[in-house]
């Protein structure tokens, strides 16, 4: 004890006991904060890319997937499918045949006649580039037209390549997401095919 009465020792104990619960209890709320930082597994496992057995689609039909939370369209286009494509370009129904139109995303290692890697597998996000609705595959839009896709929100049409047909509400074709082939039956959506 000091000349005036005042307990050192016992000032210096509650002192430092008083630091050490205040730093532990720092940590303590420290750690869940940056822990939020971090994606959730849930969230990481939407992102991831998705791959899809293509063997297993039947000539003429779609499958829908999700990736990164957004609907996947995969079509296996018959040869009669793609004849009618180049029909279509022929008899200048489309907006933007060849996805040449500014605000049209696709990647670059696509054909612009078919949209795809390969012809016979098409690969498309199932968004219309017109107010975000989901549009439904159609096998007979009409008879001109072939199938398709058609947005019931506001009648906007596009063919089995993803090209927005003239007179609709949409201006843009639909979006395909980079994706790349991972062995002759087996293709991956989110990985660019220059990367694999």
């Amino acid at each position: 004890m000091s000349k005036d009465g005042v307990d050192n020792g016992r000032r210096r104990f509650l002192l430092w006991s008083t630091s050490t619960v205040g730093a532990v209890g720092a940590v303590g709320i420290a750690v869940p904060f940056v822990g939020s930082w971090q994606p959730s597994a849930r969230a990481e496992a939407a992102g991831a890319p998705v791959e899809v057995d293509v063997t297993k689609i039947a000539p003429g039909q779609a499958v829908r997937h999700e990736w990164q939370g957004k609907p996947i369209f995969v079509v296996k286009r018959t040869p009669e499918i793609l004849s009618k494509l180049g029909e279509i370009t022929k008899q200048d129904m489309l907006k933007d045949p060849m996805s040449e139109k500014e605000g049209t995303k696709q990647p670059g290692y696509i054909k612009p006649e078919t949209r795809s890697i390969k012809d016979d597998v098409f690969v498309v996000i199932g968004i219309c580039t017109h107010l975000g609705c989901v549009p439904q595959h159609k096998k007979e839009l009409s008879a001109e037209e072939g199938g398709g896709f058609f947005c019931p929100c506001h009648g906007s049409k596009f063919d089995l390549a993803g090209r927005v047909f003239s007179g609709v509400p949409a201006s843009n074709n639909l979006e395909v997401p980079p994706y790349s082939y991972k062995d002759d039956k087996t293709i991956i959506i989110g990985i660019d095919q220059g990367a694999v």
